[in-house]
């Protein structure tokens, strides 16, 4: 035997082989066969030439990519990784070997090759890690930062916790663990659900990898080898959410041409020159264009450029009609529209900025102050893929423990547990020392006392009445971060599991699914105060102060919250006081969502509610709004059930108009997290990216589902087969004995 696919009922791929490296090519050529077009898409995101045959609208991530340097920190990543762990290093290009073996079938089985022209490329030994990077380089969220600055600047610094993320619209995941002294069986359970941009084919692949070392189930990441985030090795289980970490630094640079190229200036007051060349984007269907790559001692220049700098020093504080920092006039360059900007998992989103805020500013990207983009692996050349096959031979929550040590980003909570009762609960990630402000804004790259001092010790815990509960909320990881998610999500899953004294794994969807929606309590708090009203808007005002809370799909009262809710974020969002807000600056289109008012109010639309001075310094009448909105919607349109509005929109490379979106219940706050963008659209692209749940006393009881389905290539059975088990909150079985499995080919 070299190695074996077998399928299971909902054709996800049950792999076996002699050892771990023949394993991790079987790996690699399944999922070129189940999803050769996600794996092309994702391998030109991470190389910058998507534009090639997705077109213009892919032109501004193409941008960024080749300015962040993406591709080239792969290859040194993997340089790295084969000096310092060749058996990692071999075990990849292993996976890479497979994949470049199933590609072109793939491709055959798949029309998404044939409607864009597209020919199957060929991988490196360095691609996976570049996919990771594509991935992950937005999750920690460094926009936020840019956010904070036109906050500053034009509200001033008070202002900025108006508009704290710790409130709804933040990233993140549920995740629980439960030991033994609280199951039926004795043995510890964990579950949760990733939350990111659900994207067809789905951003984790259910697999199975047997070999005489080990034998895991759990969500792979399709183009990275073994399994990182999820899984159980039948002895131990482990899981992860995002920690809400700060680990990527903005600089704003000082830049100068010269004869020789361009220099910065650095925190000691010399000009030193920076690395510095043209890269050329091929677009589908229009010219090529020229990108400039700058990369200073602190990282590649993101944002603006050195154009114009006759005195070789940028004036920063000059501030353009949109609020962006310029430097001295410079030859225009188009700036690139249309595209839908990515969230932190890499996936796209359906781009509010031009609904919001009117047409974008054309000002050249050349006329912004030169910004540049500090992260970890670019520093380190180590992206943690050092972890990945010490967790596939993990035994107990010790090797788990070693394992995630050698982690690198994004960082993360992780839980595990064992069959000997070993639990686990800690951060895991590289998050470096530095000062306060680098953390909360840009900081000048001219200036001393902004460079990176080592690493942050990463934090651990425990559980409280034997449980544990991860929602990105403060907590276990509140040093290594800024803002986090609300408390909501993981207060409502301990309150859950302290109802009652013993669970089965078979109990945790009802945790999954619950719909309570805590967030709402200011706005309903103001109702309450409100007395003047029309008939309507008082029907209005009685049914939402009996409603029950629950966003479910099938409650018209929910459908009427959401509607008053999202009247209250647009009068908000266009009040004057926000109005200086309300144009985009010019930055690179693909950090705009991050910089968009109308869903920054949105996601913190409970804290707005809650703050006083609102009234006090800026003249809103926080009843007077809710008032307003109630009366817009009695005089509006009959609004029917929330599952009407609140629909699933996969993200597509290409799409799909034929998708008939189902309704969904769930909201962003809720532990059934379905999140759409109050204010602007009802609509979902955000939700639980998988369910699952580990049973230690027995991984047979275990279980999984993901959105859509285990293929990625239209029309197959098991292309959107778990949908239905999704919307309802099922799950599938967990089969792990191949005598049960059907044998699909050996490879």
């Amino acid at each position: 035997m070299t190695g074996e696919i077998f399928r299971d009922a909902w054709g996800i791929p049950h792999l076996r082989a002699n050892g771990a490296r023949e394993l991790a090519r079987v790996q690699g050529r399944v999922t070129a066969l189940d999803r050769a077009w996600q794996l092309e898409v994702e391998r030109h995101r991470a190389q910058g030439t998507s534009a090639s045959f997705l077109g213009a609208e892919a032109l501004p991530w193409d941008r960024f990519v080749r300015r962040a340097r993406l591709d080239d920190t792969a290859r040194r990543c993997f340089a790295e990784l084969e000096g310092r762990d060749p058996e990692t290093a071999a075990w990849v290009r292993a996976y890479v070997d497979g994949v470049n073996e199933g590609l072109a079938e793939g491709a055959r089985r798949t029309p998404e090759f044939a409607r864009t022209g597209l020919t199957p490329g060929r991988w490196e030994p360095w691609t996976p890690l570049g996919v990771w990077l594509g991935i992950h380089i937005l999750f920690a969220g460094f926009p936020a930062k840019l956010w904070r600055e036109q906050v500053v600047r034009h509200l001033g610094a008070d202002a900025v916790t108006l508009f704290a993320t710790d409130g709804p619209g933040t990233s993140g995941s549920n995740g629980w663990l439960v030991s033994g002294e609280r199951t039926v069986t004795g043995h510890a359970i964990i579950a949760g659900d990733p939350h990111r941009f659900i994207e067809e084919p789905g951003v984790y692949q259910q697999i199975h990898l047997s070999c005489p070392e080990f034998d895991v189930v759990g969500l792979a990441v399709p183009g990275i080898p073994g399994i990182g985030h999820f899984g159980h090795t039948g002895t131990v289980a482990w899981a992860i959410t995002n920690a809400m970490a700060d680990y990527q630094d903005l600089y704003r640079e000082r830049l100068r041409r010269t004869g020789a190229g361009v220099e910065a200036l650095g925190p000691d007051g010399v000009w030193r020159r920076a690395s510095r060349h043209v890269e050329v984007v091929e677009v589908a269907g229009e010219e090529p264009v020229e990108v400039e790559v700058i990369e200073t001692e602190r990282g590649p220049v993101i944002i603006g450029g050195p154009e114009g700098l006759e005195s070789g020093v940028a004036e920063v504080d000059a501030v353009g009609a949109g609020g962006e920092l310029l430097a001295p006039a410079a030859p225009a360059r188009s700036h690139p529209q249309g595209l839908r900007p990515f969230d932190p998992a890499g996936a796209a989103a359906p781009d509010p900025a031009p609904a919001l805020n009117g047409p974008r500013p054309q000002t050249p990207d050349g006329l912004i102050a030169p910004i540049a983009l500090r992260y970890p692996p670019r520093v380190t050349g180590d992206l943690g893929f050092s972890a990945l096959l010490p967790l596939l031979r993990a035994r107990r929550v010790a090797d788990v423990d070693r394992a995630v040590e050698l982690w690198a980003e994004p960082v993360n909570v992780v839980q595990a547990a064992d069959t000997e009762g070993g639990l686990l609960h800690r951060v895991a990630g590289k998050v470096p020392v530095r000062a306060e402000d680098n953390r909360t804004r840009l900081v000048p790259a001219w200036e001393p006392g902004h460079d990176w001092q080592g690493w942050h010790e990463t934090p651990r815990g425990g559980l409280t009445d034997g449980i544990a509960a991860m929602a990105n909320q403060r907590g276990l990881a509140t040093p290594l971060g800024v803002e986090f998610a609300p408390p909501h999500r993981a207060d409502r899953i301990t309150q859950l599991l302290g109802e009652k004294e013993h669970w089965s794994a078979a109990d945790m969807p009802a945790i999954h699914m619950d719909t309570h929606l805590a967030s709402a309590a200011p706005l309903l708090d103001l109702l309450s105060s409100v007395d003047t009203l029309t008939p309507e808007a008082a029907r209005i005002r009685r049914t939402l102060l009996a409603w029950d809370r629950r966003m479910d799909a099938n409650s018209e009262a929910a459908a009427v919250y959401a509607a008053v809710r999202g009247a209250v974020v647009r009068r908000l969002a266009a009040h004057p006081a926000f109005a200086a807000l309300s144009a985009p600056p010019a930055y690179p289109e693909v950090l705009l969502p991050w910089l968009a008012l109308l869903p920054r109010v949105g996601f913190a639309l409970e804290h707005l509610l809650r703050a006083e001075e609102l009234e006090e310094s800026y003249g809103i009448d926080r009843a007077e709004a809710v008032r307003a909105a109630v009366e817009e919607v009695a005089a509006g349109q009959s609004v029917g059930t929330w599952g009407d509005t609140h629909r699933l929109v996969p993200w597509r490379a290409l799409p799909d108009p034929a998708f008939d979106a189902p309704g969904l219940s769930g909201d962003h706050d809720c532990v059934l997290c379905t999140s759409a963008v109050p204010g602007l659209t009802d609509l979902s692209a955000r939700g639980p990216a998988a369910r699952y749940v580990w049973d230690l006393a027995d991984r047979e009881a275990s279980r999984w589902v993901v959105p859509l389905g285990a293929s990625g290539i239209p029309g197959s059975s098991h292309h959107r087969d778990q949908l239905p088990l999704w919307l309802k909150g099922d799950l599938a079985a967990i089969v792990t004995d191949f005598t049960k499995l059907q044998k699909e080919s050996d490879v």
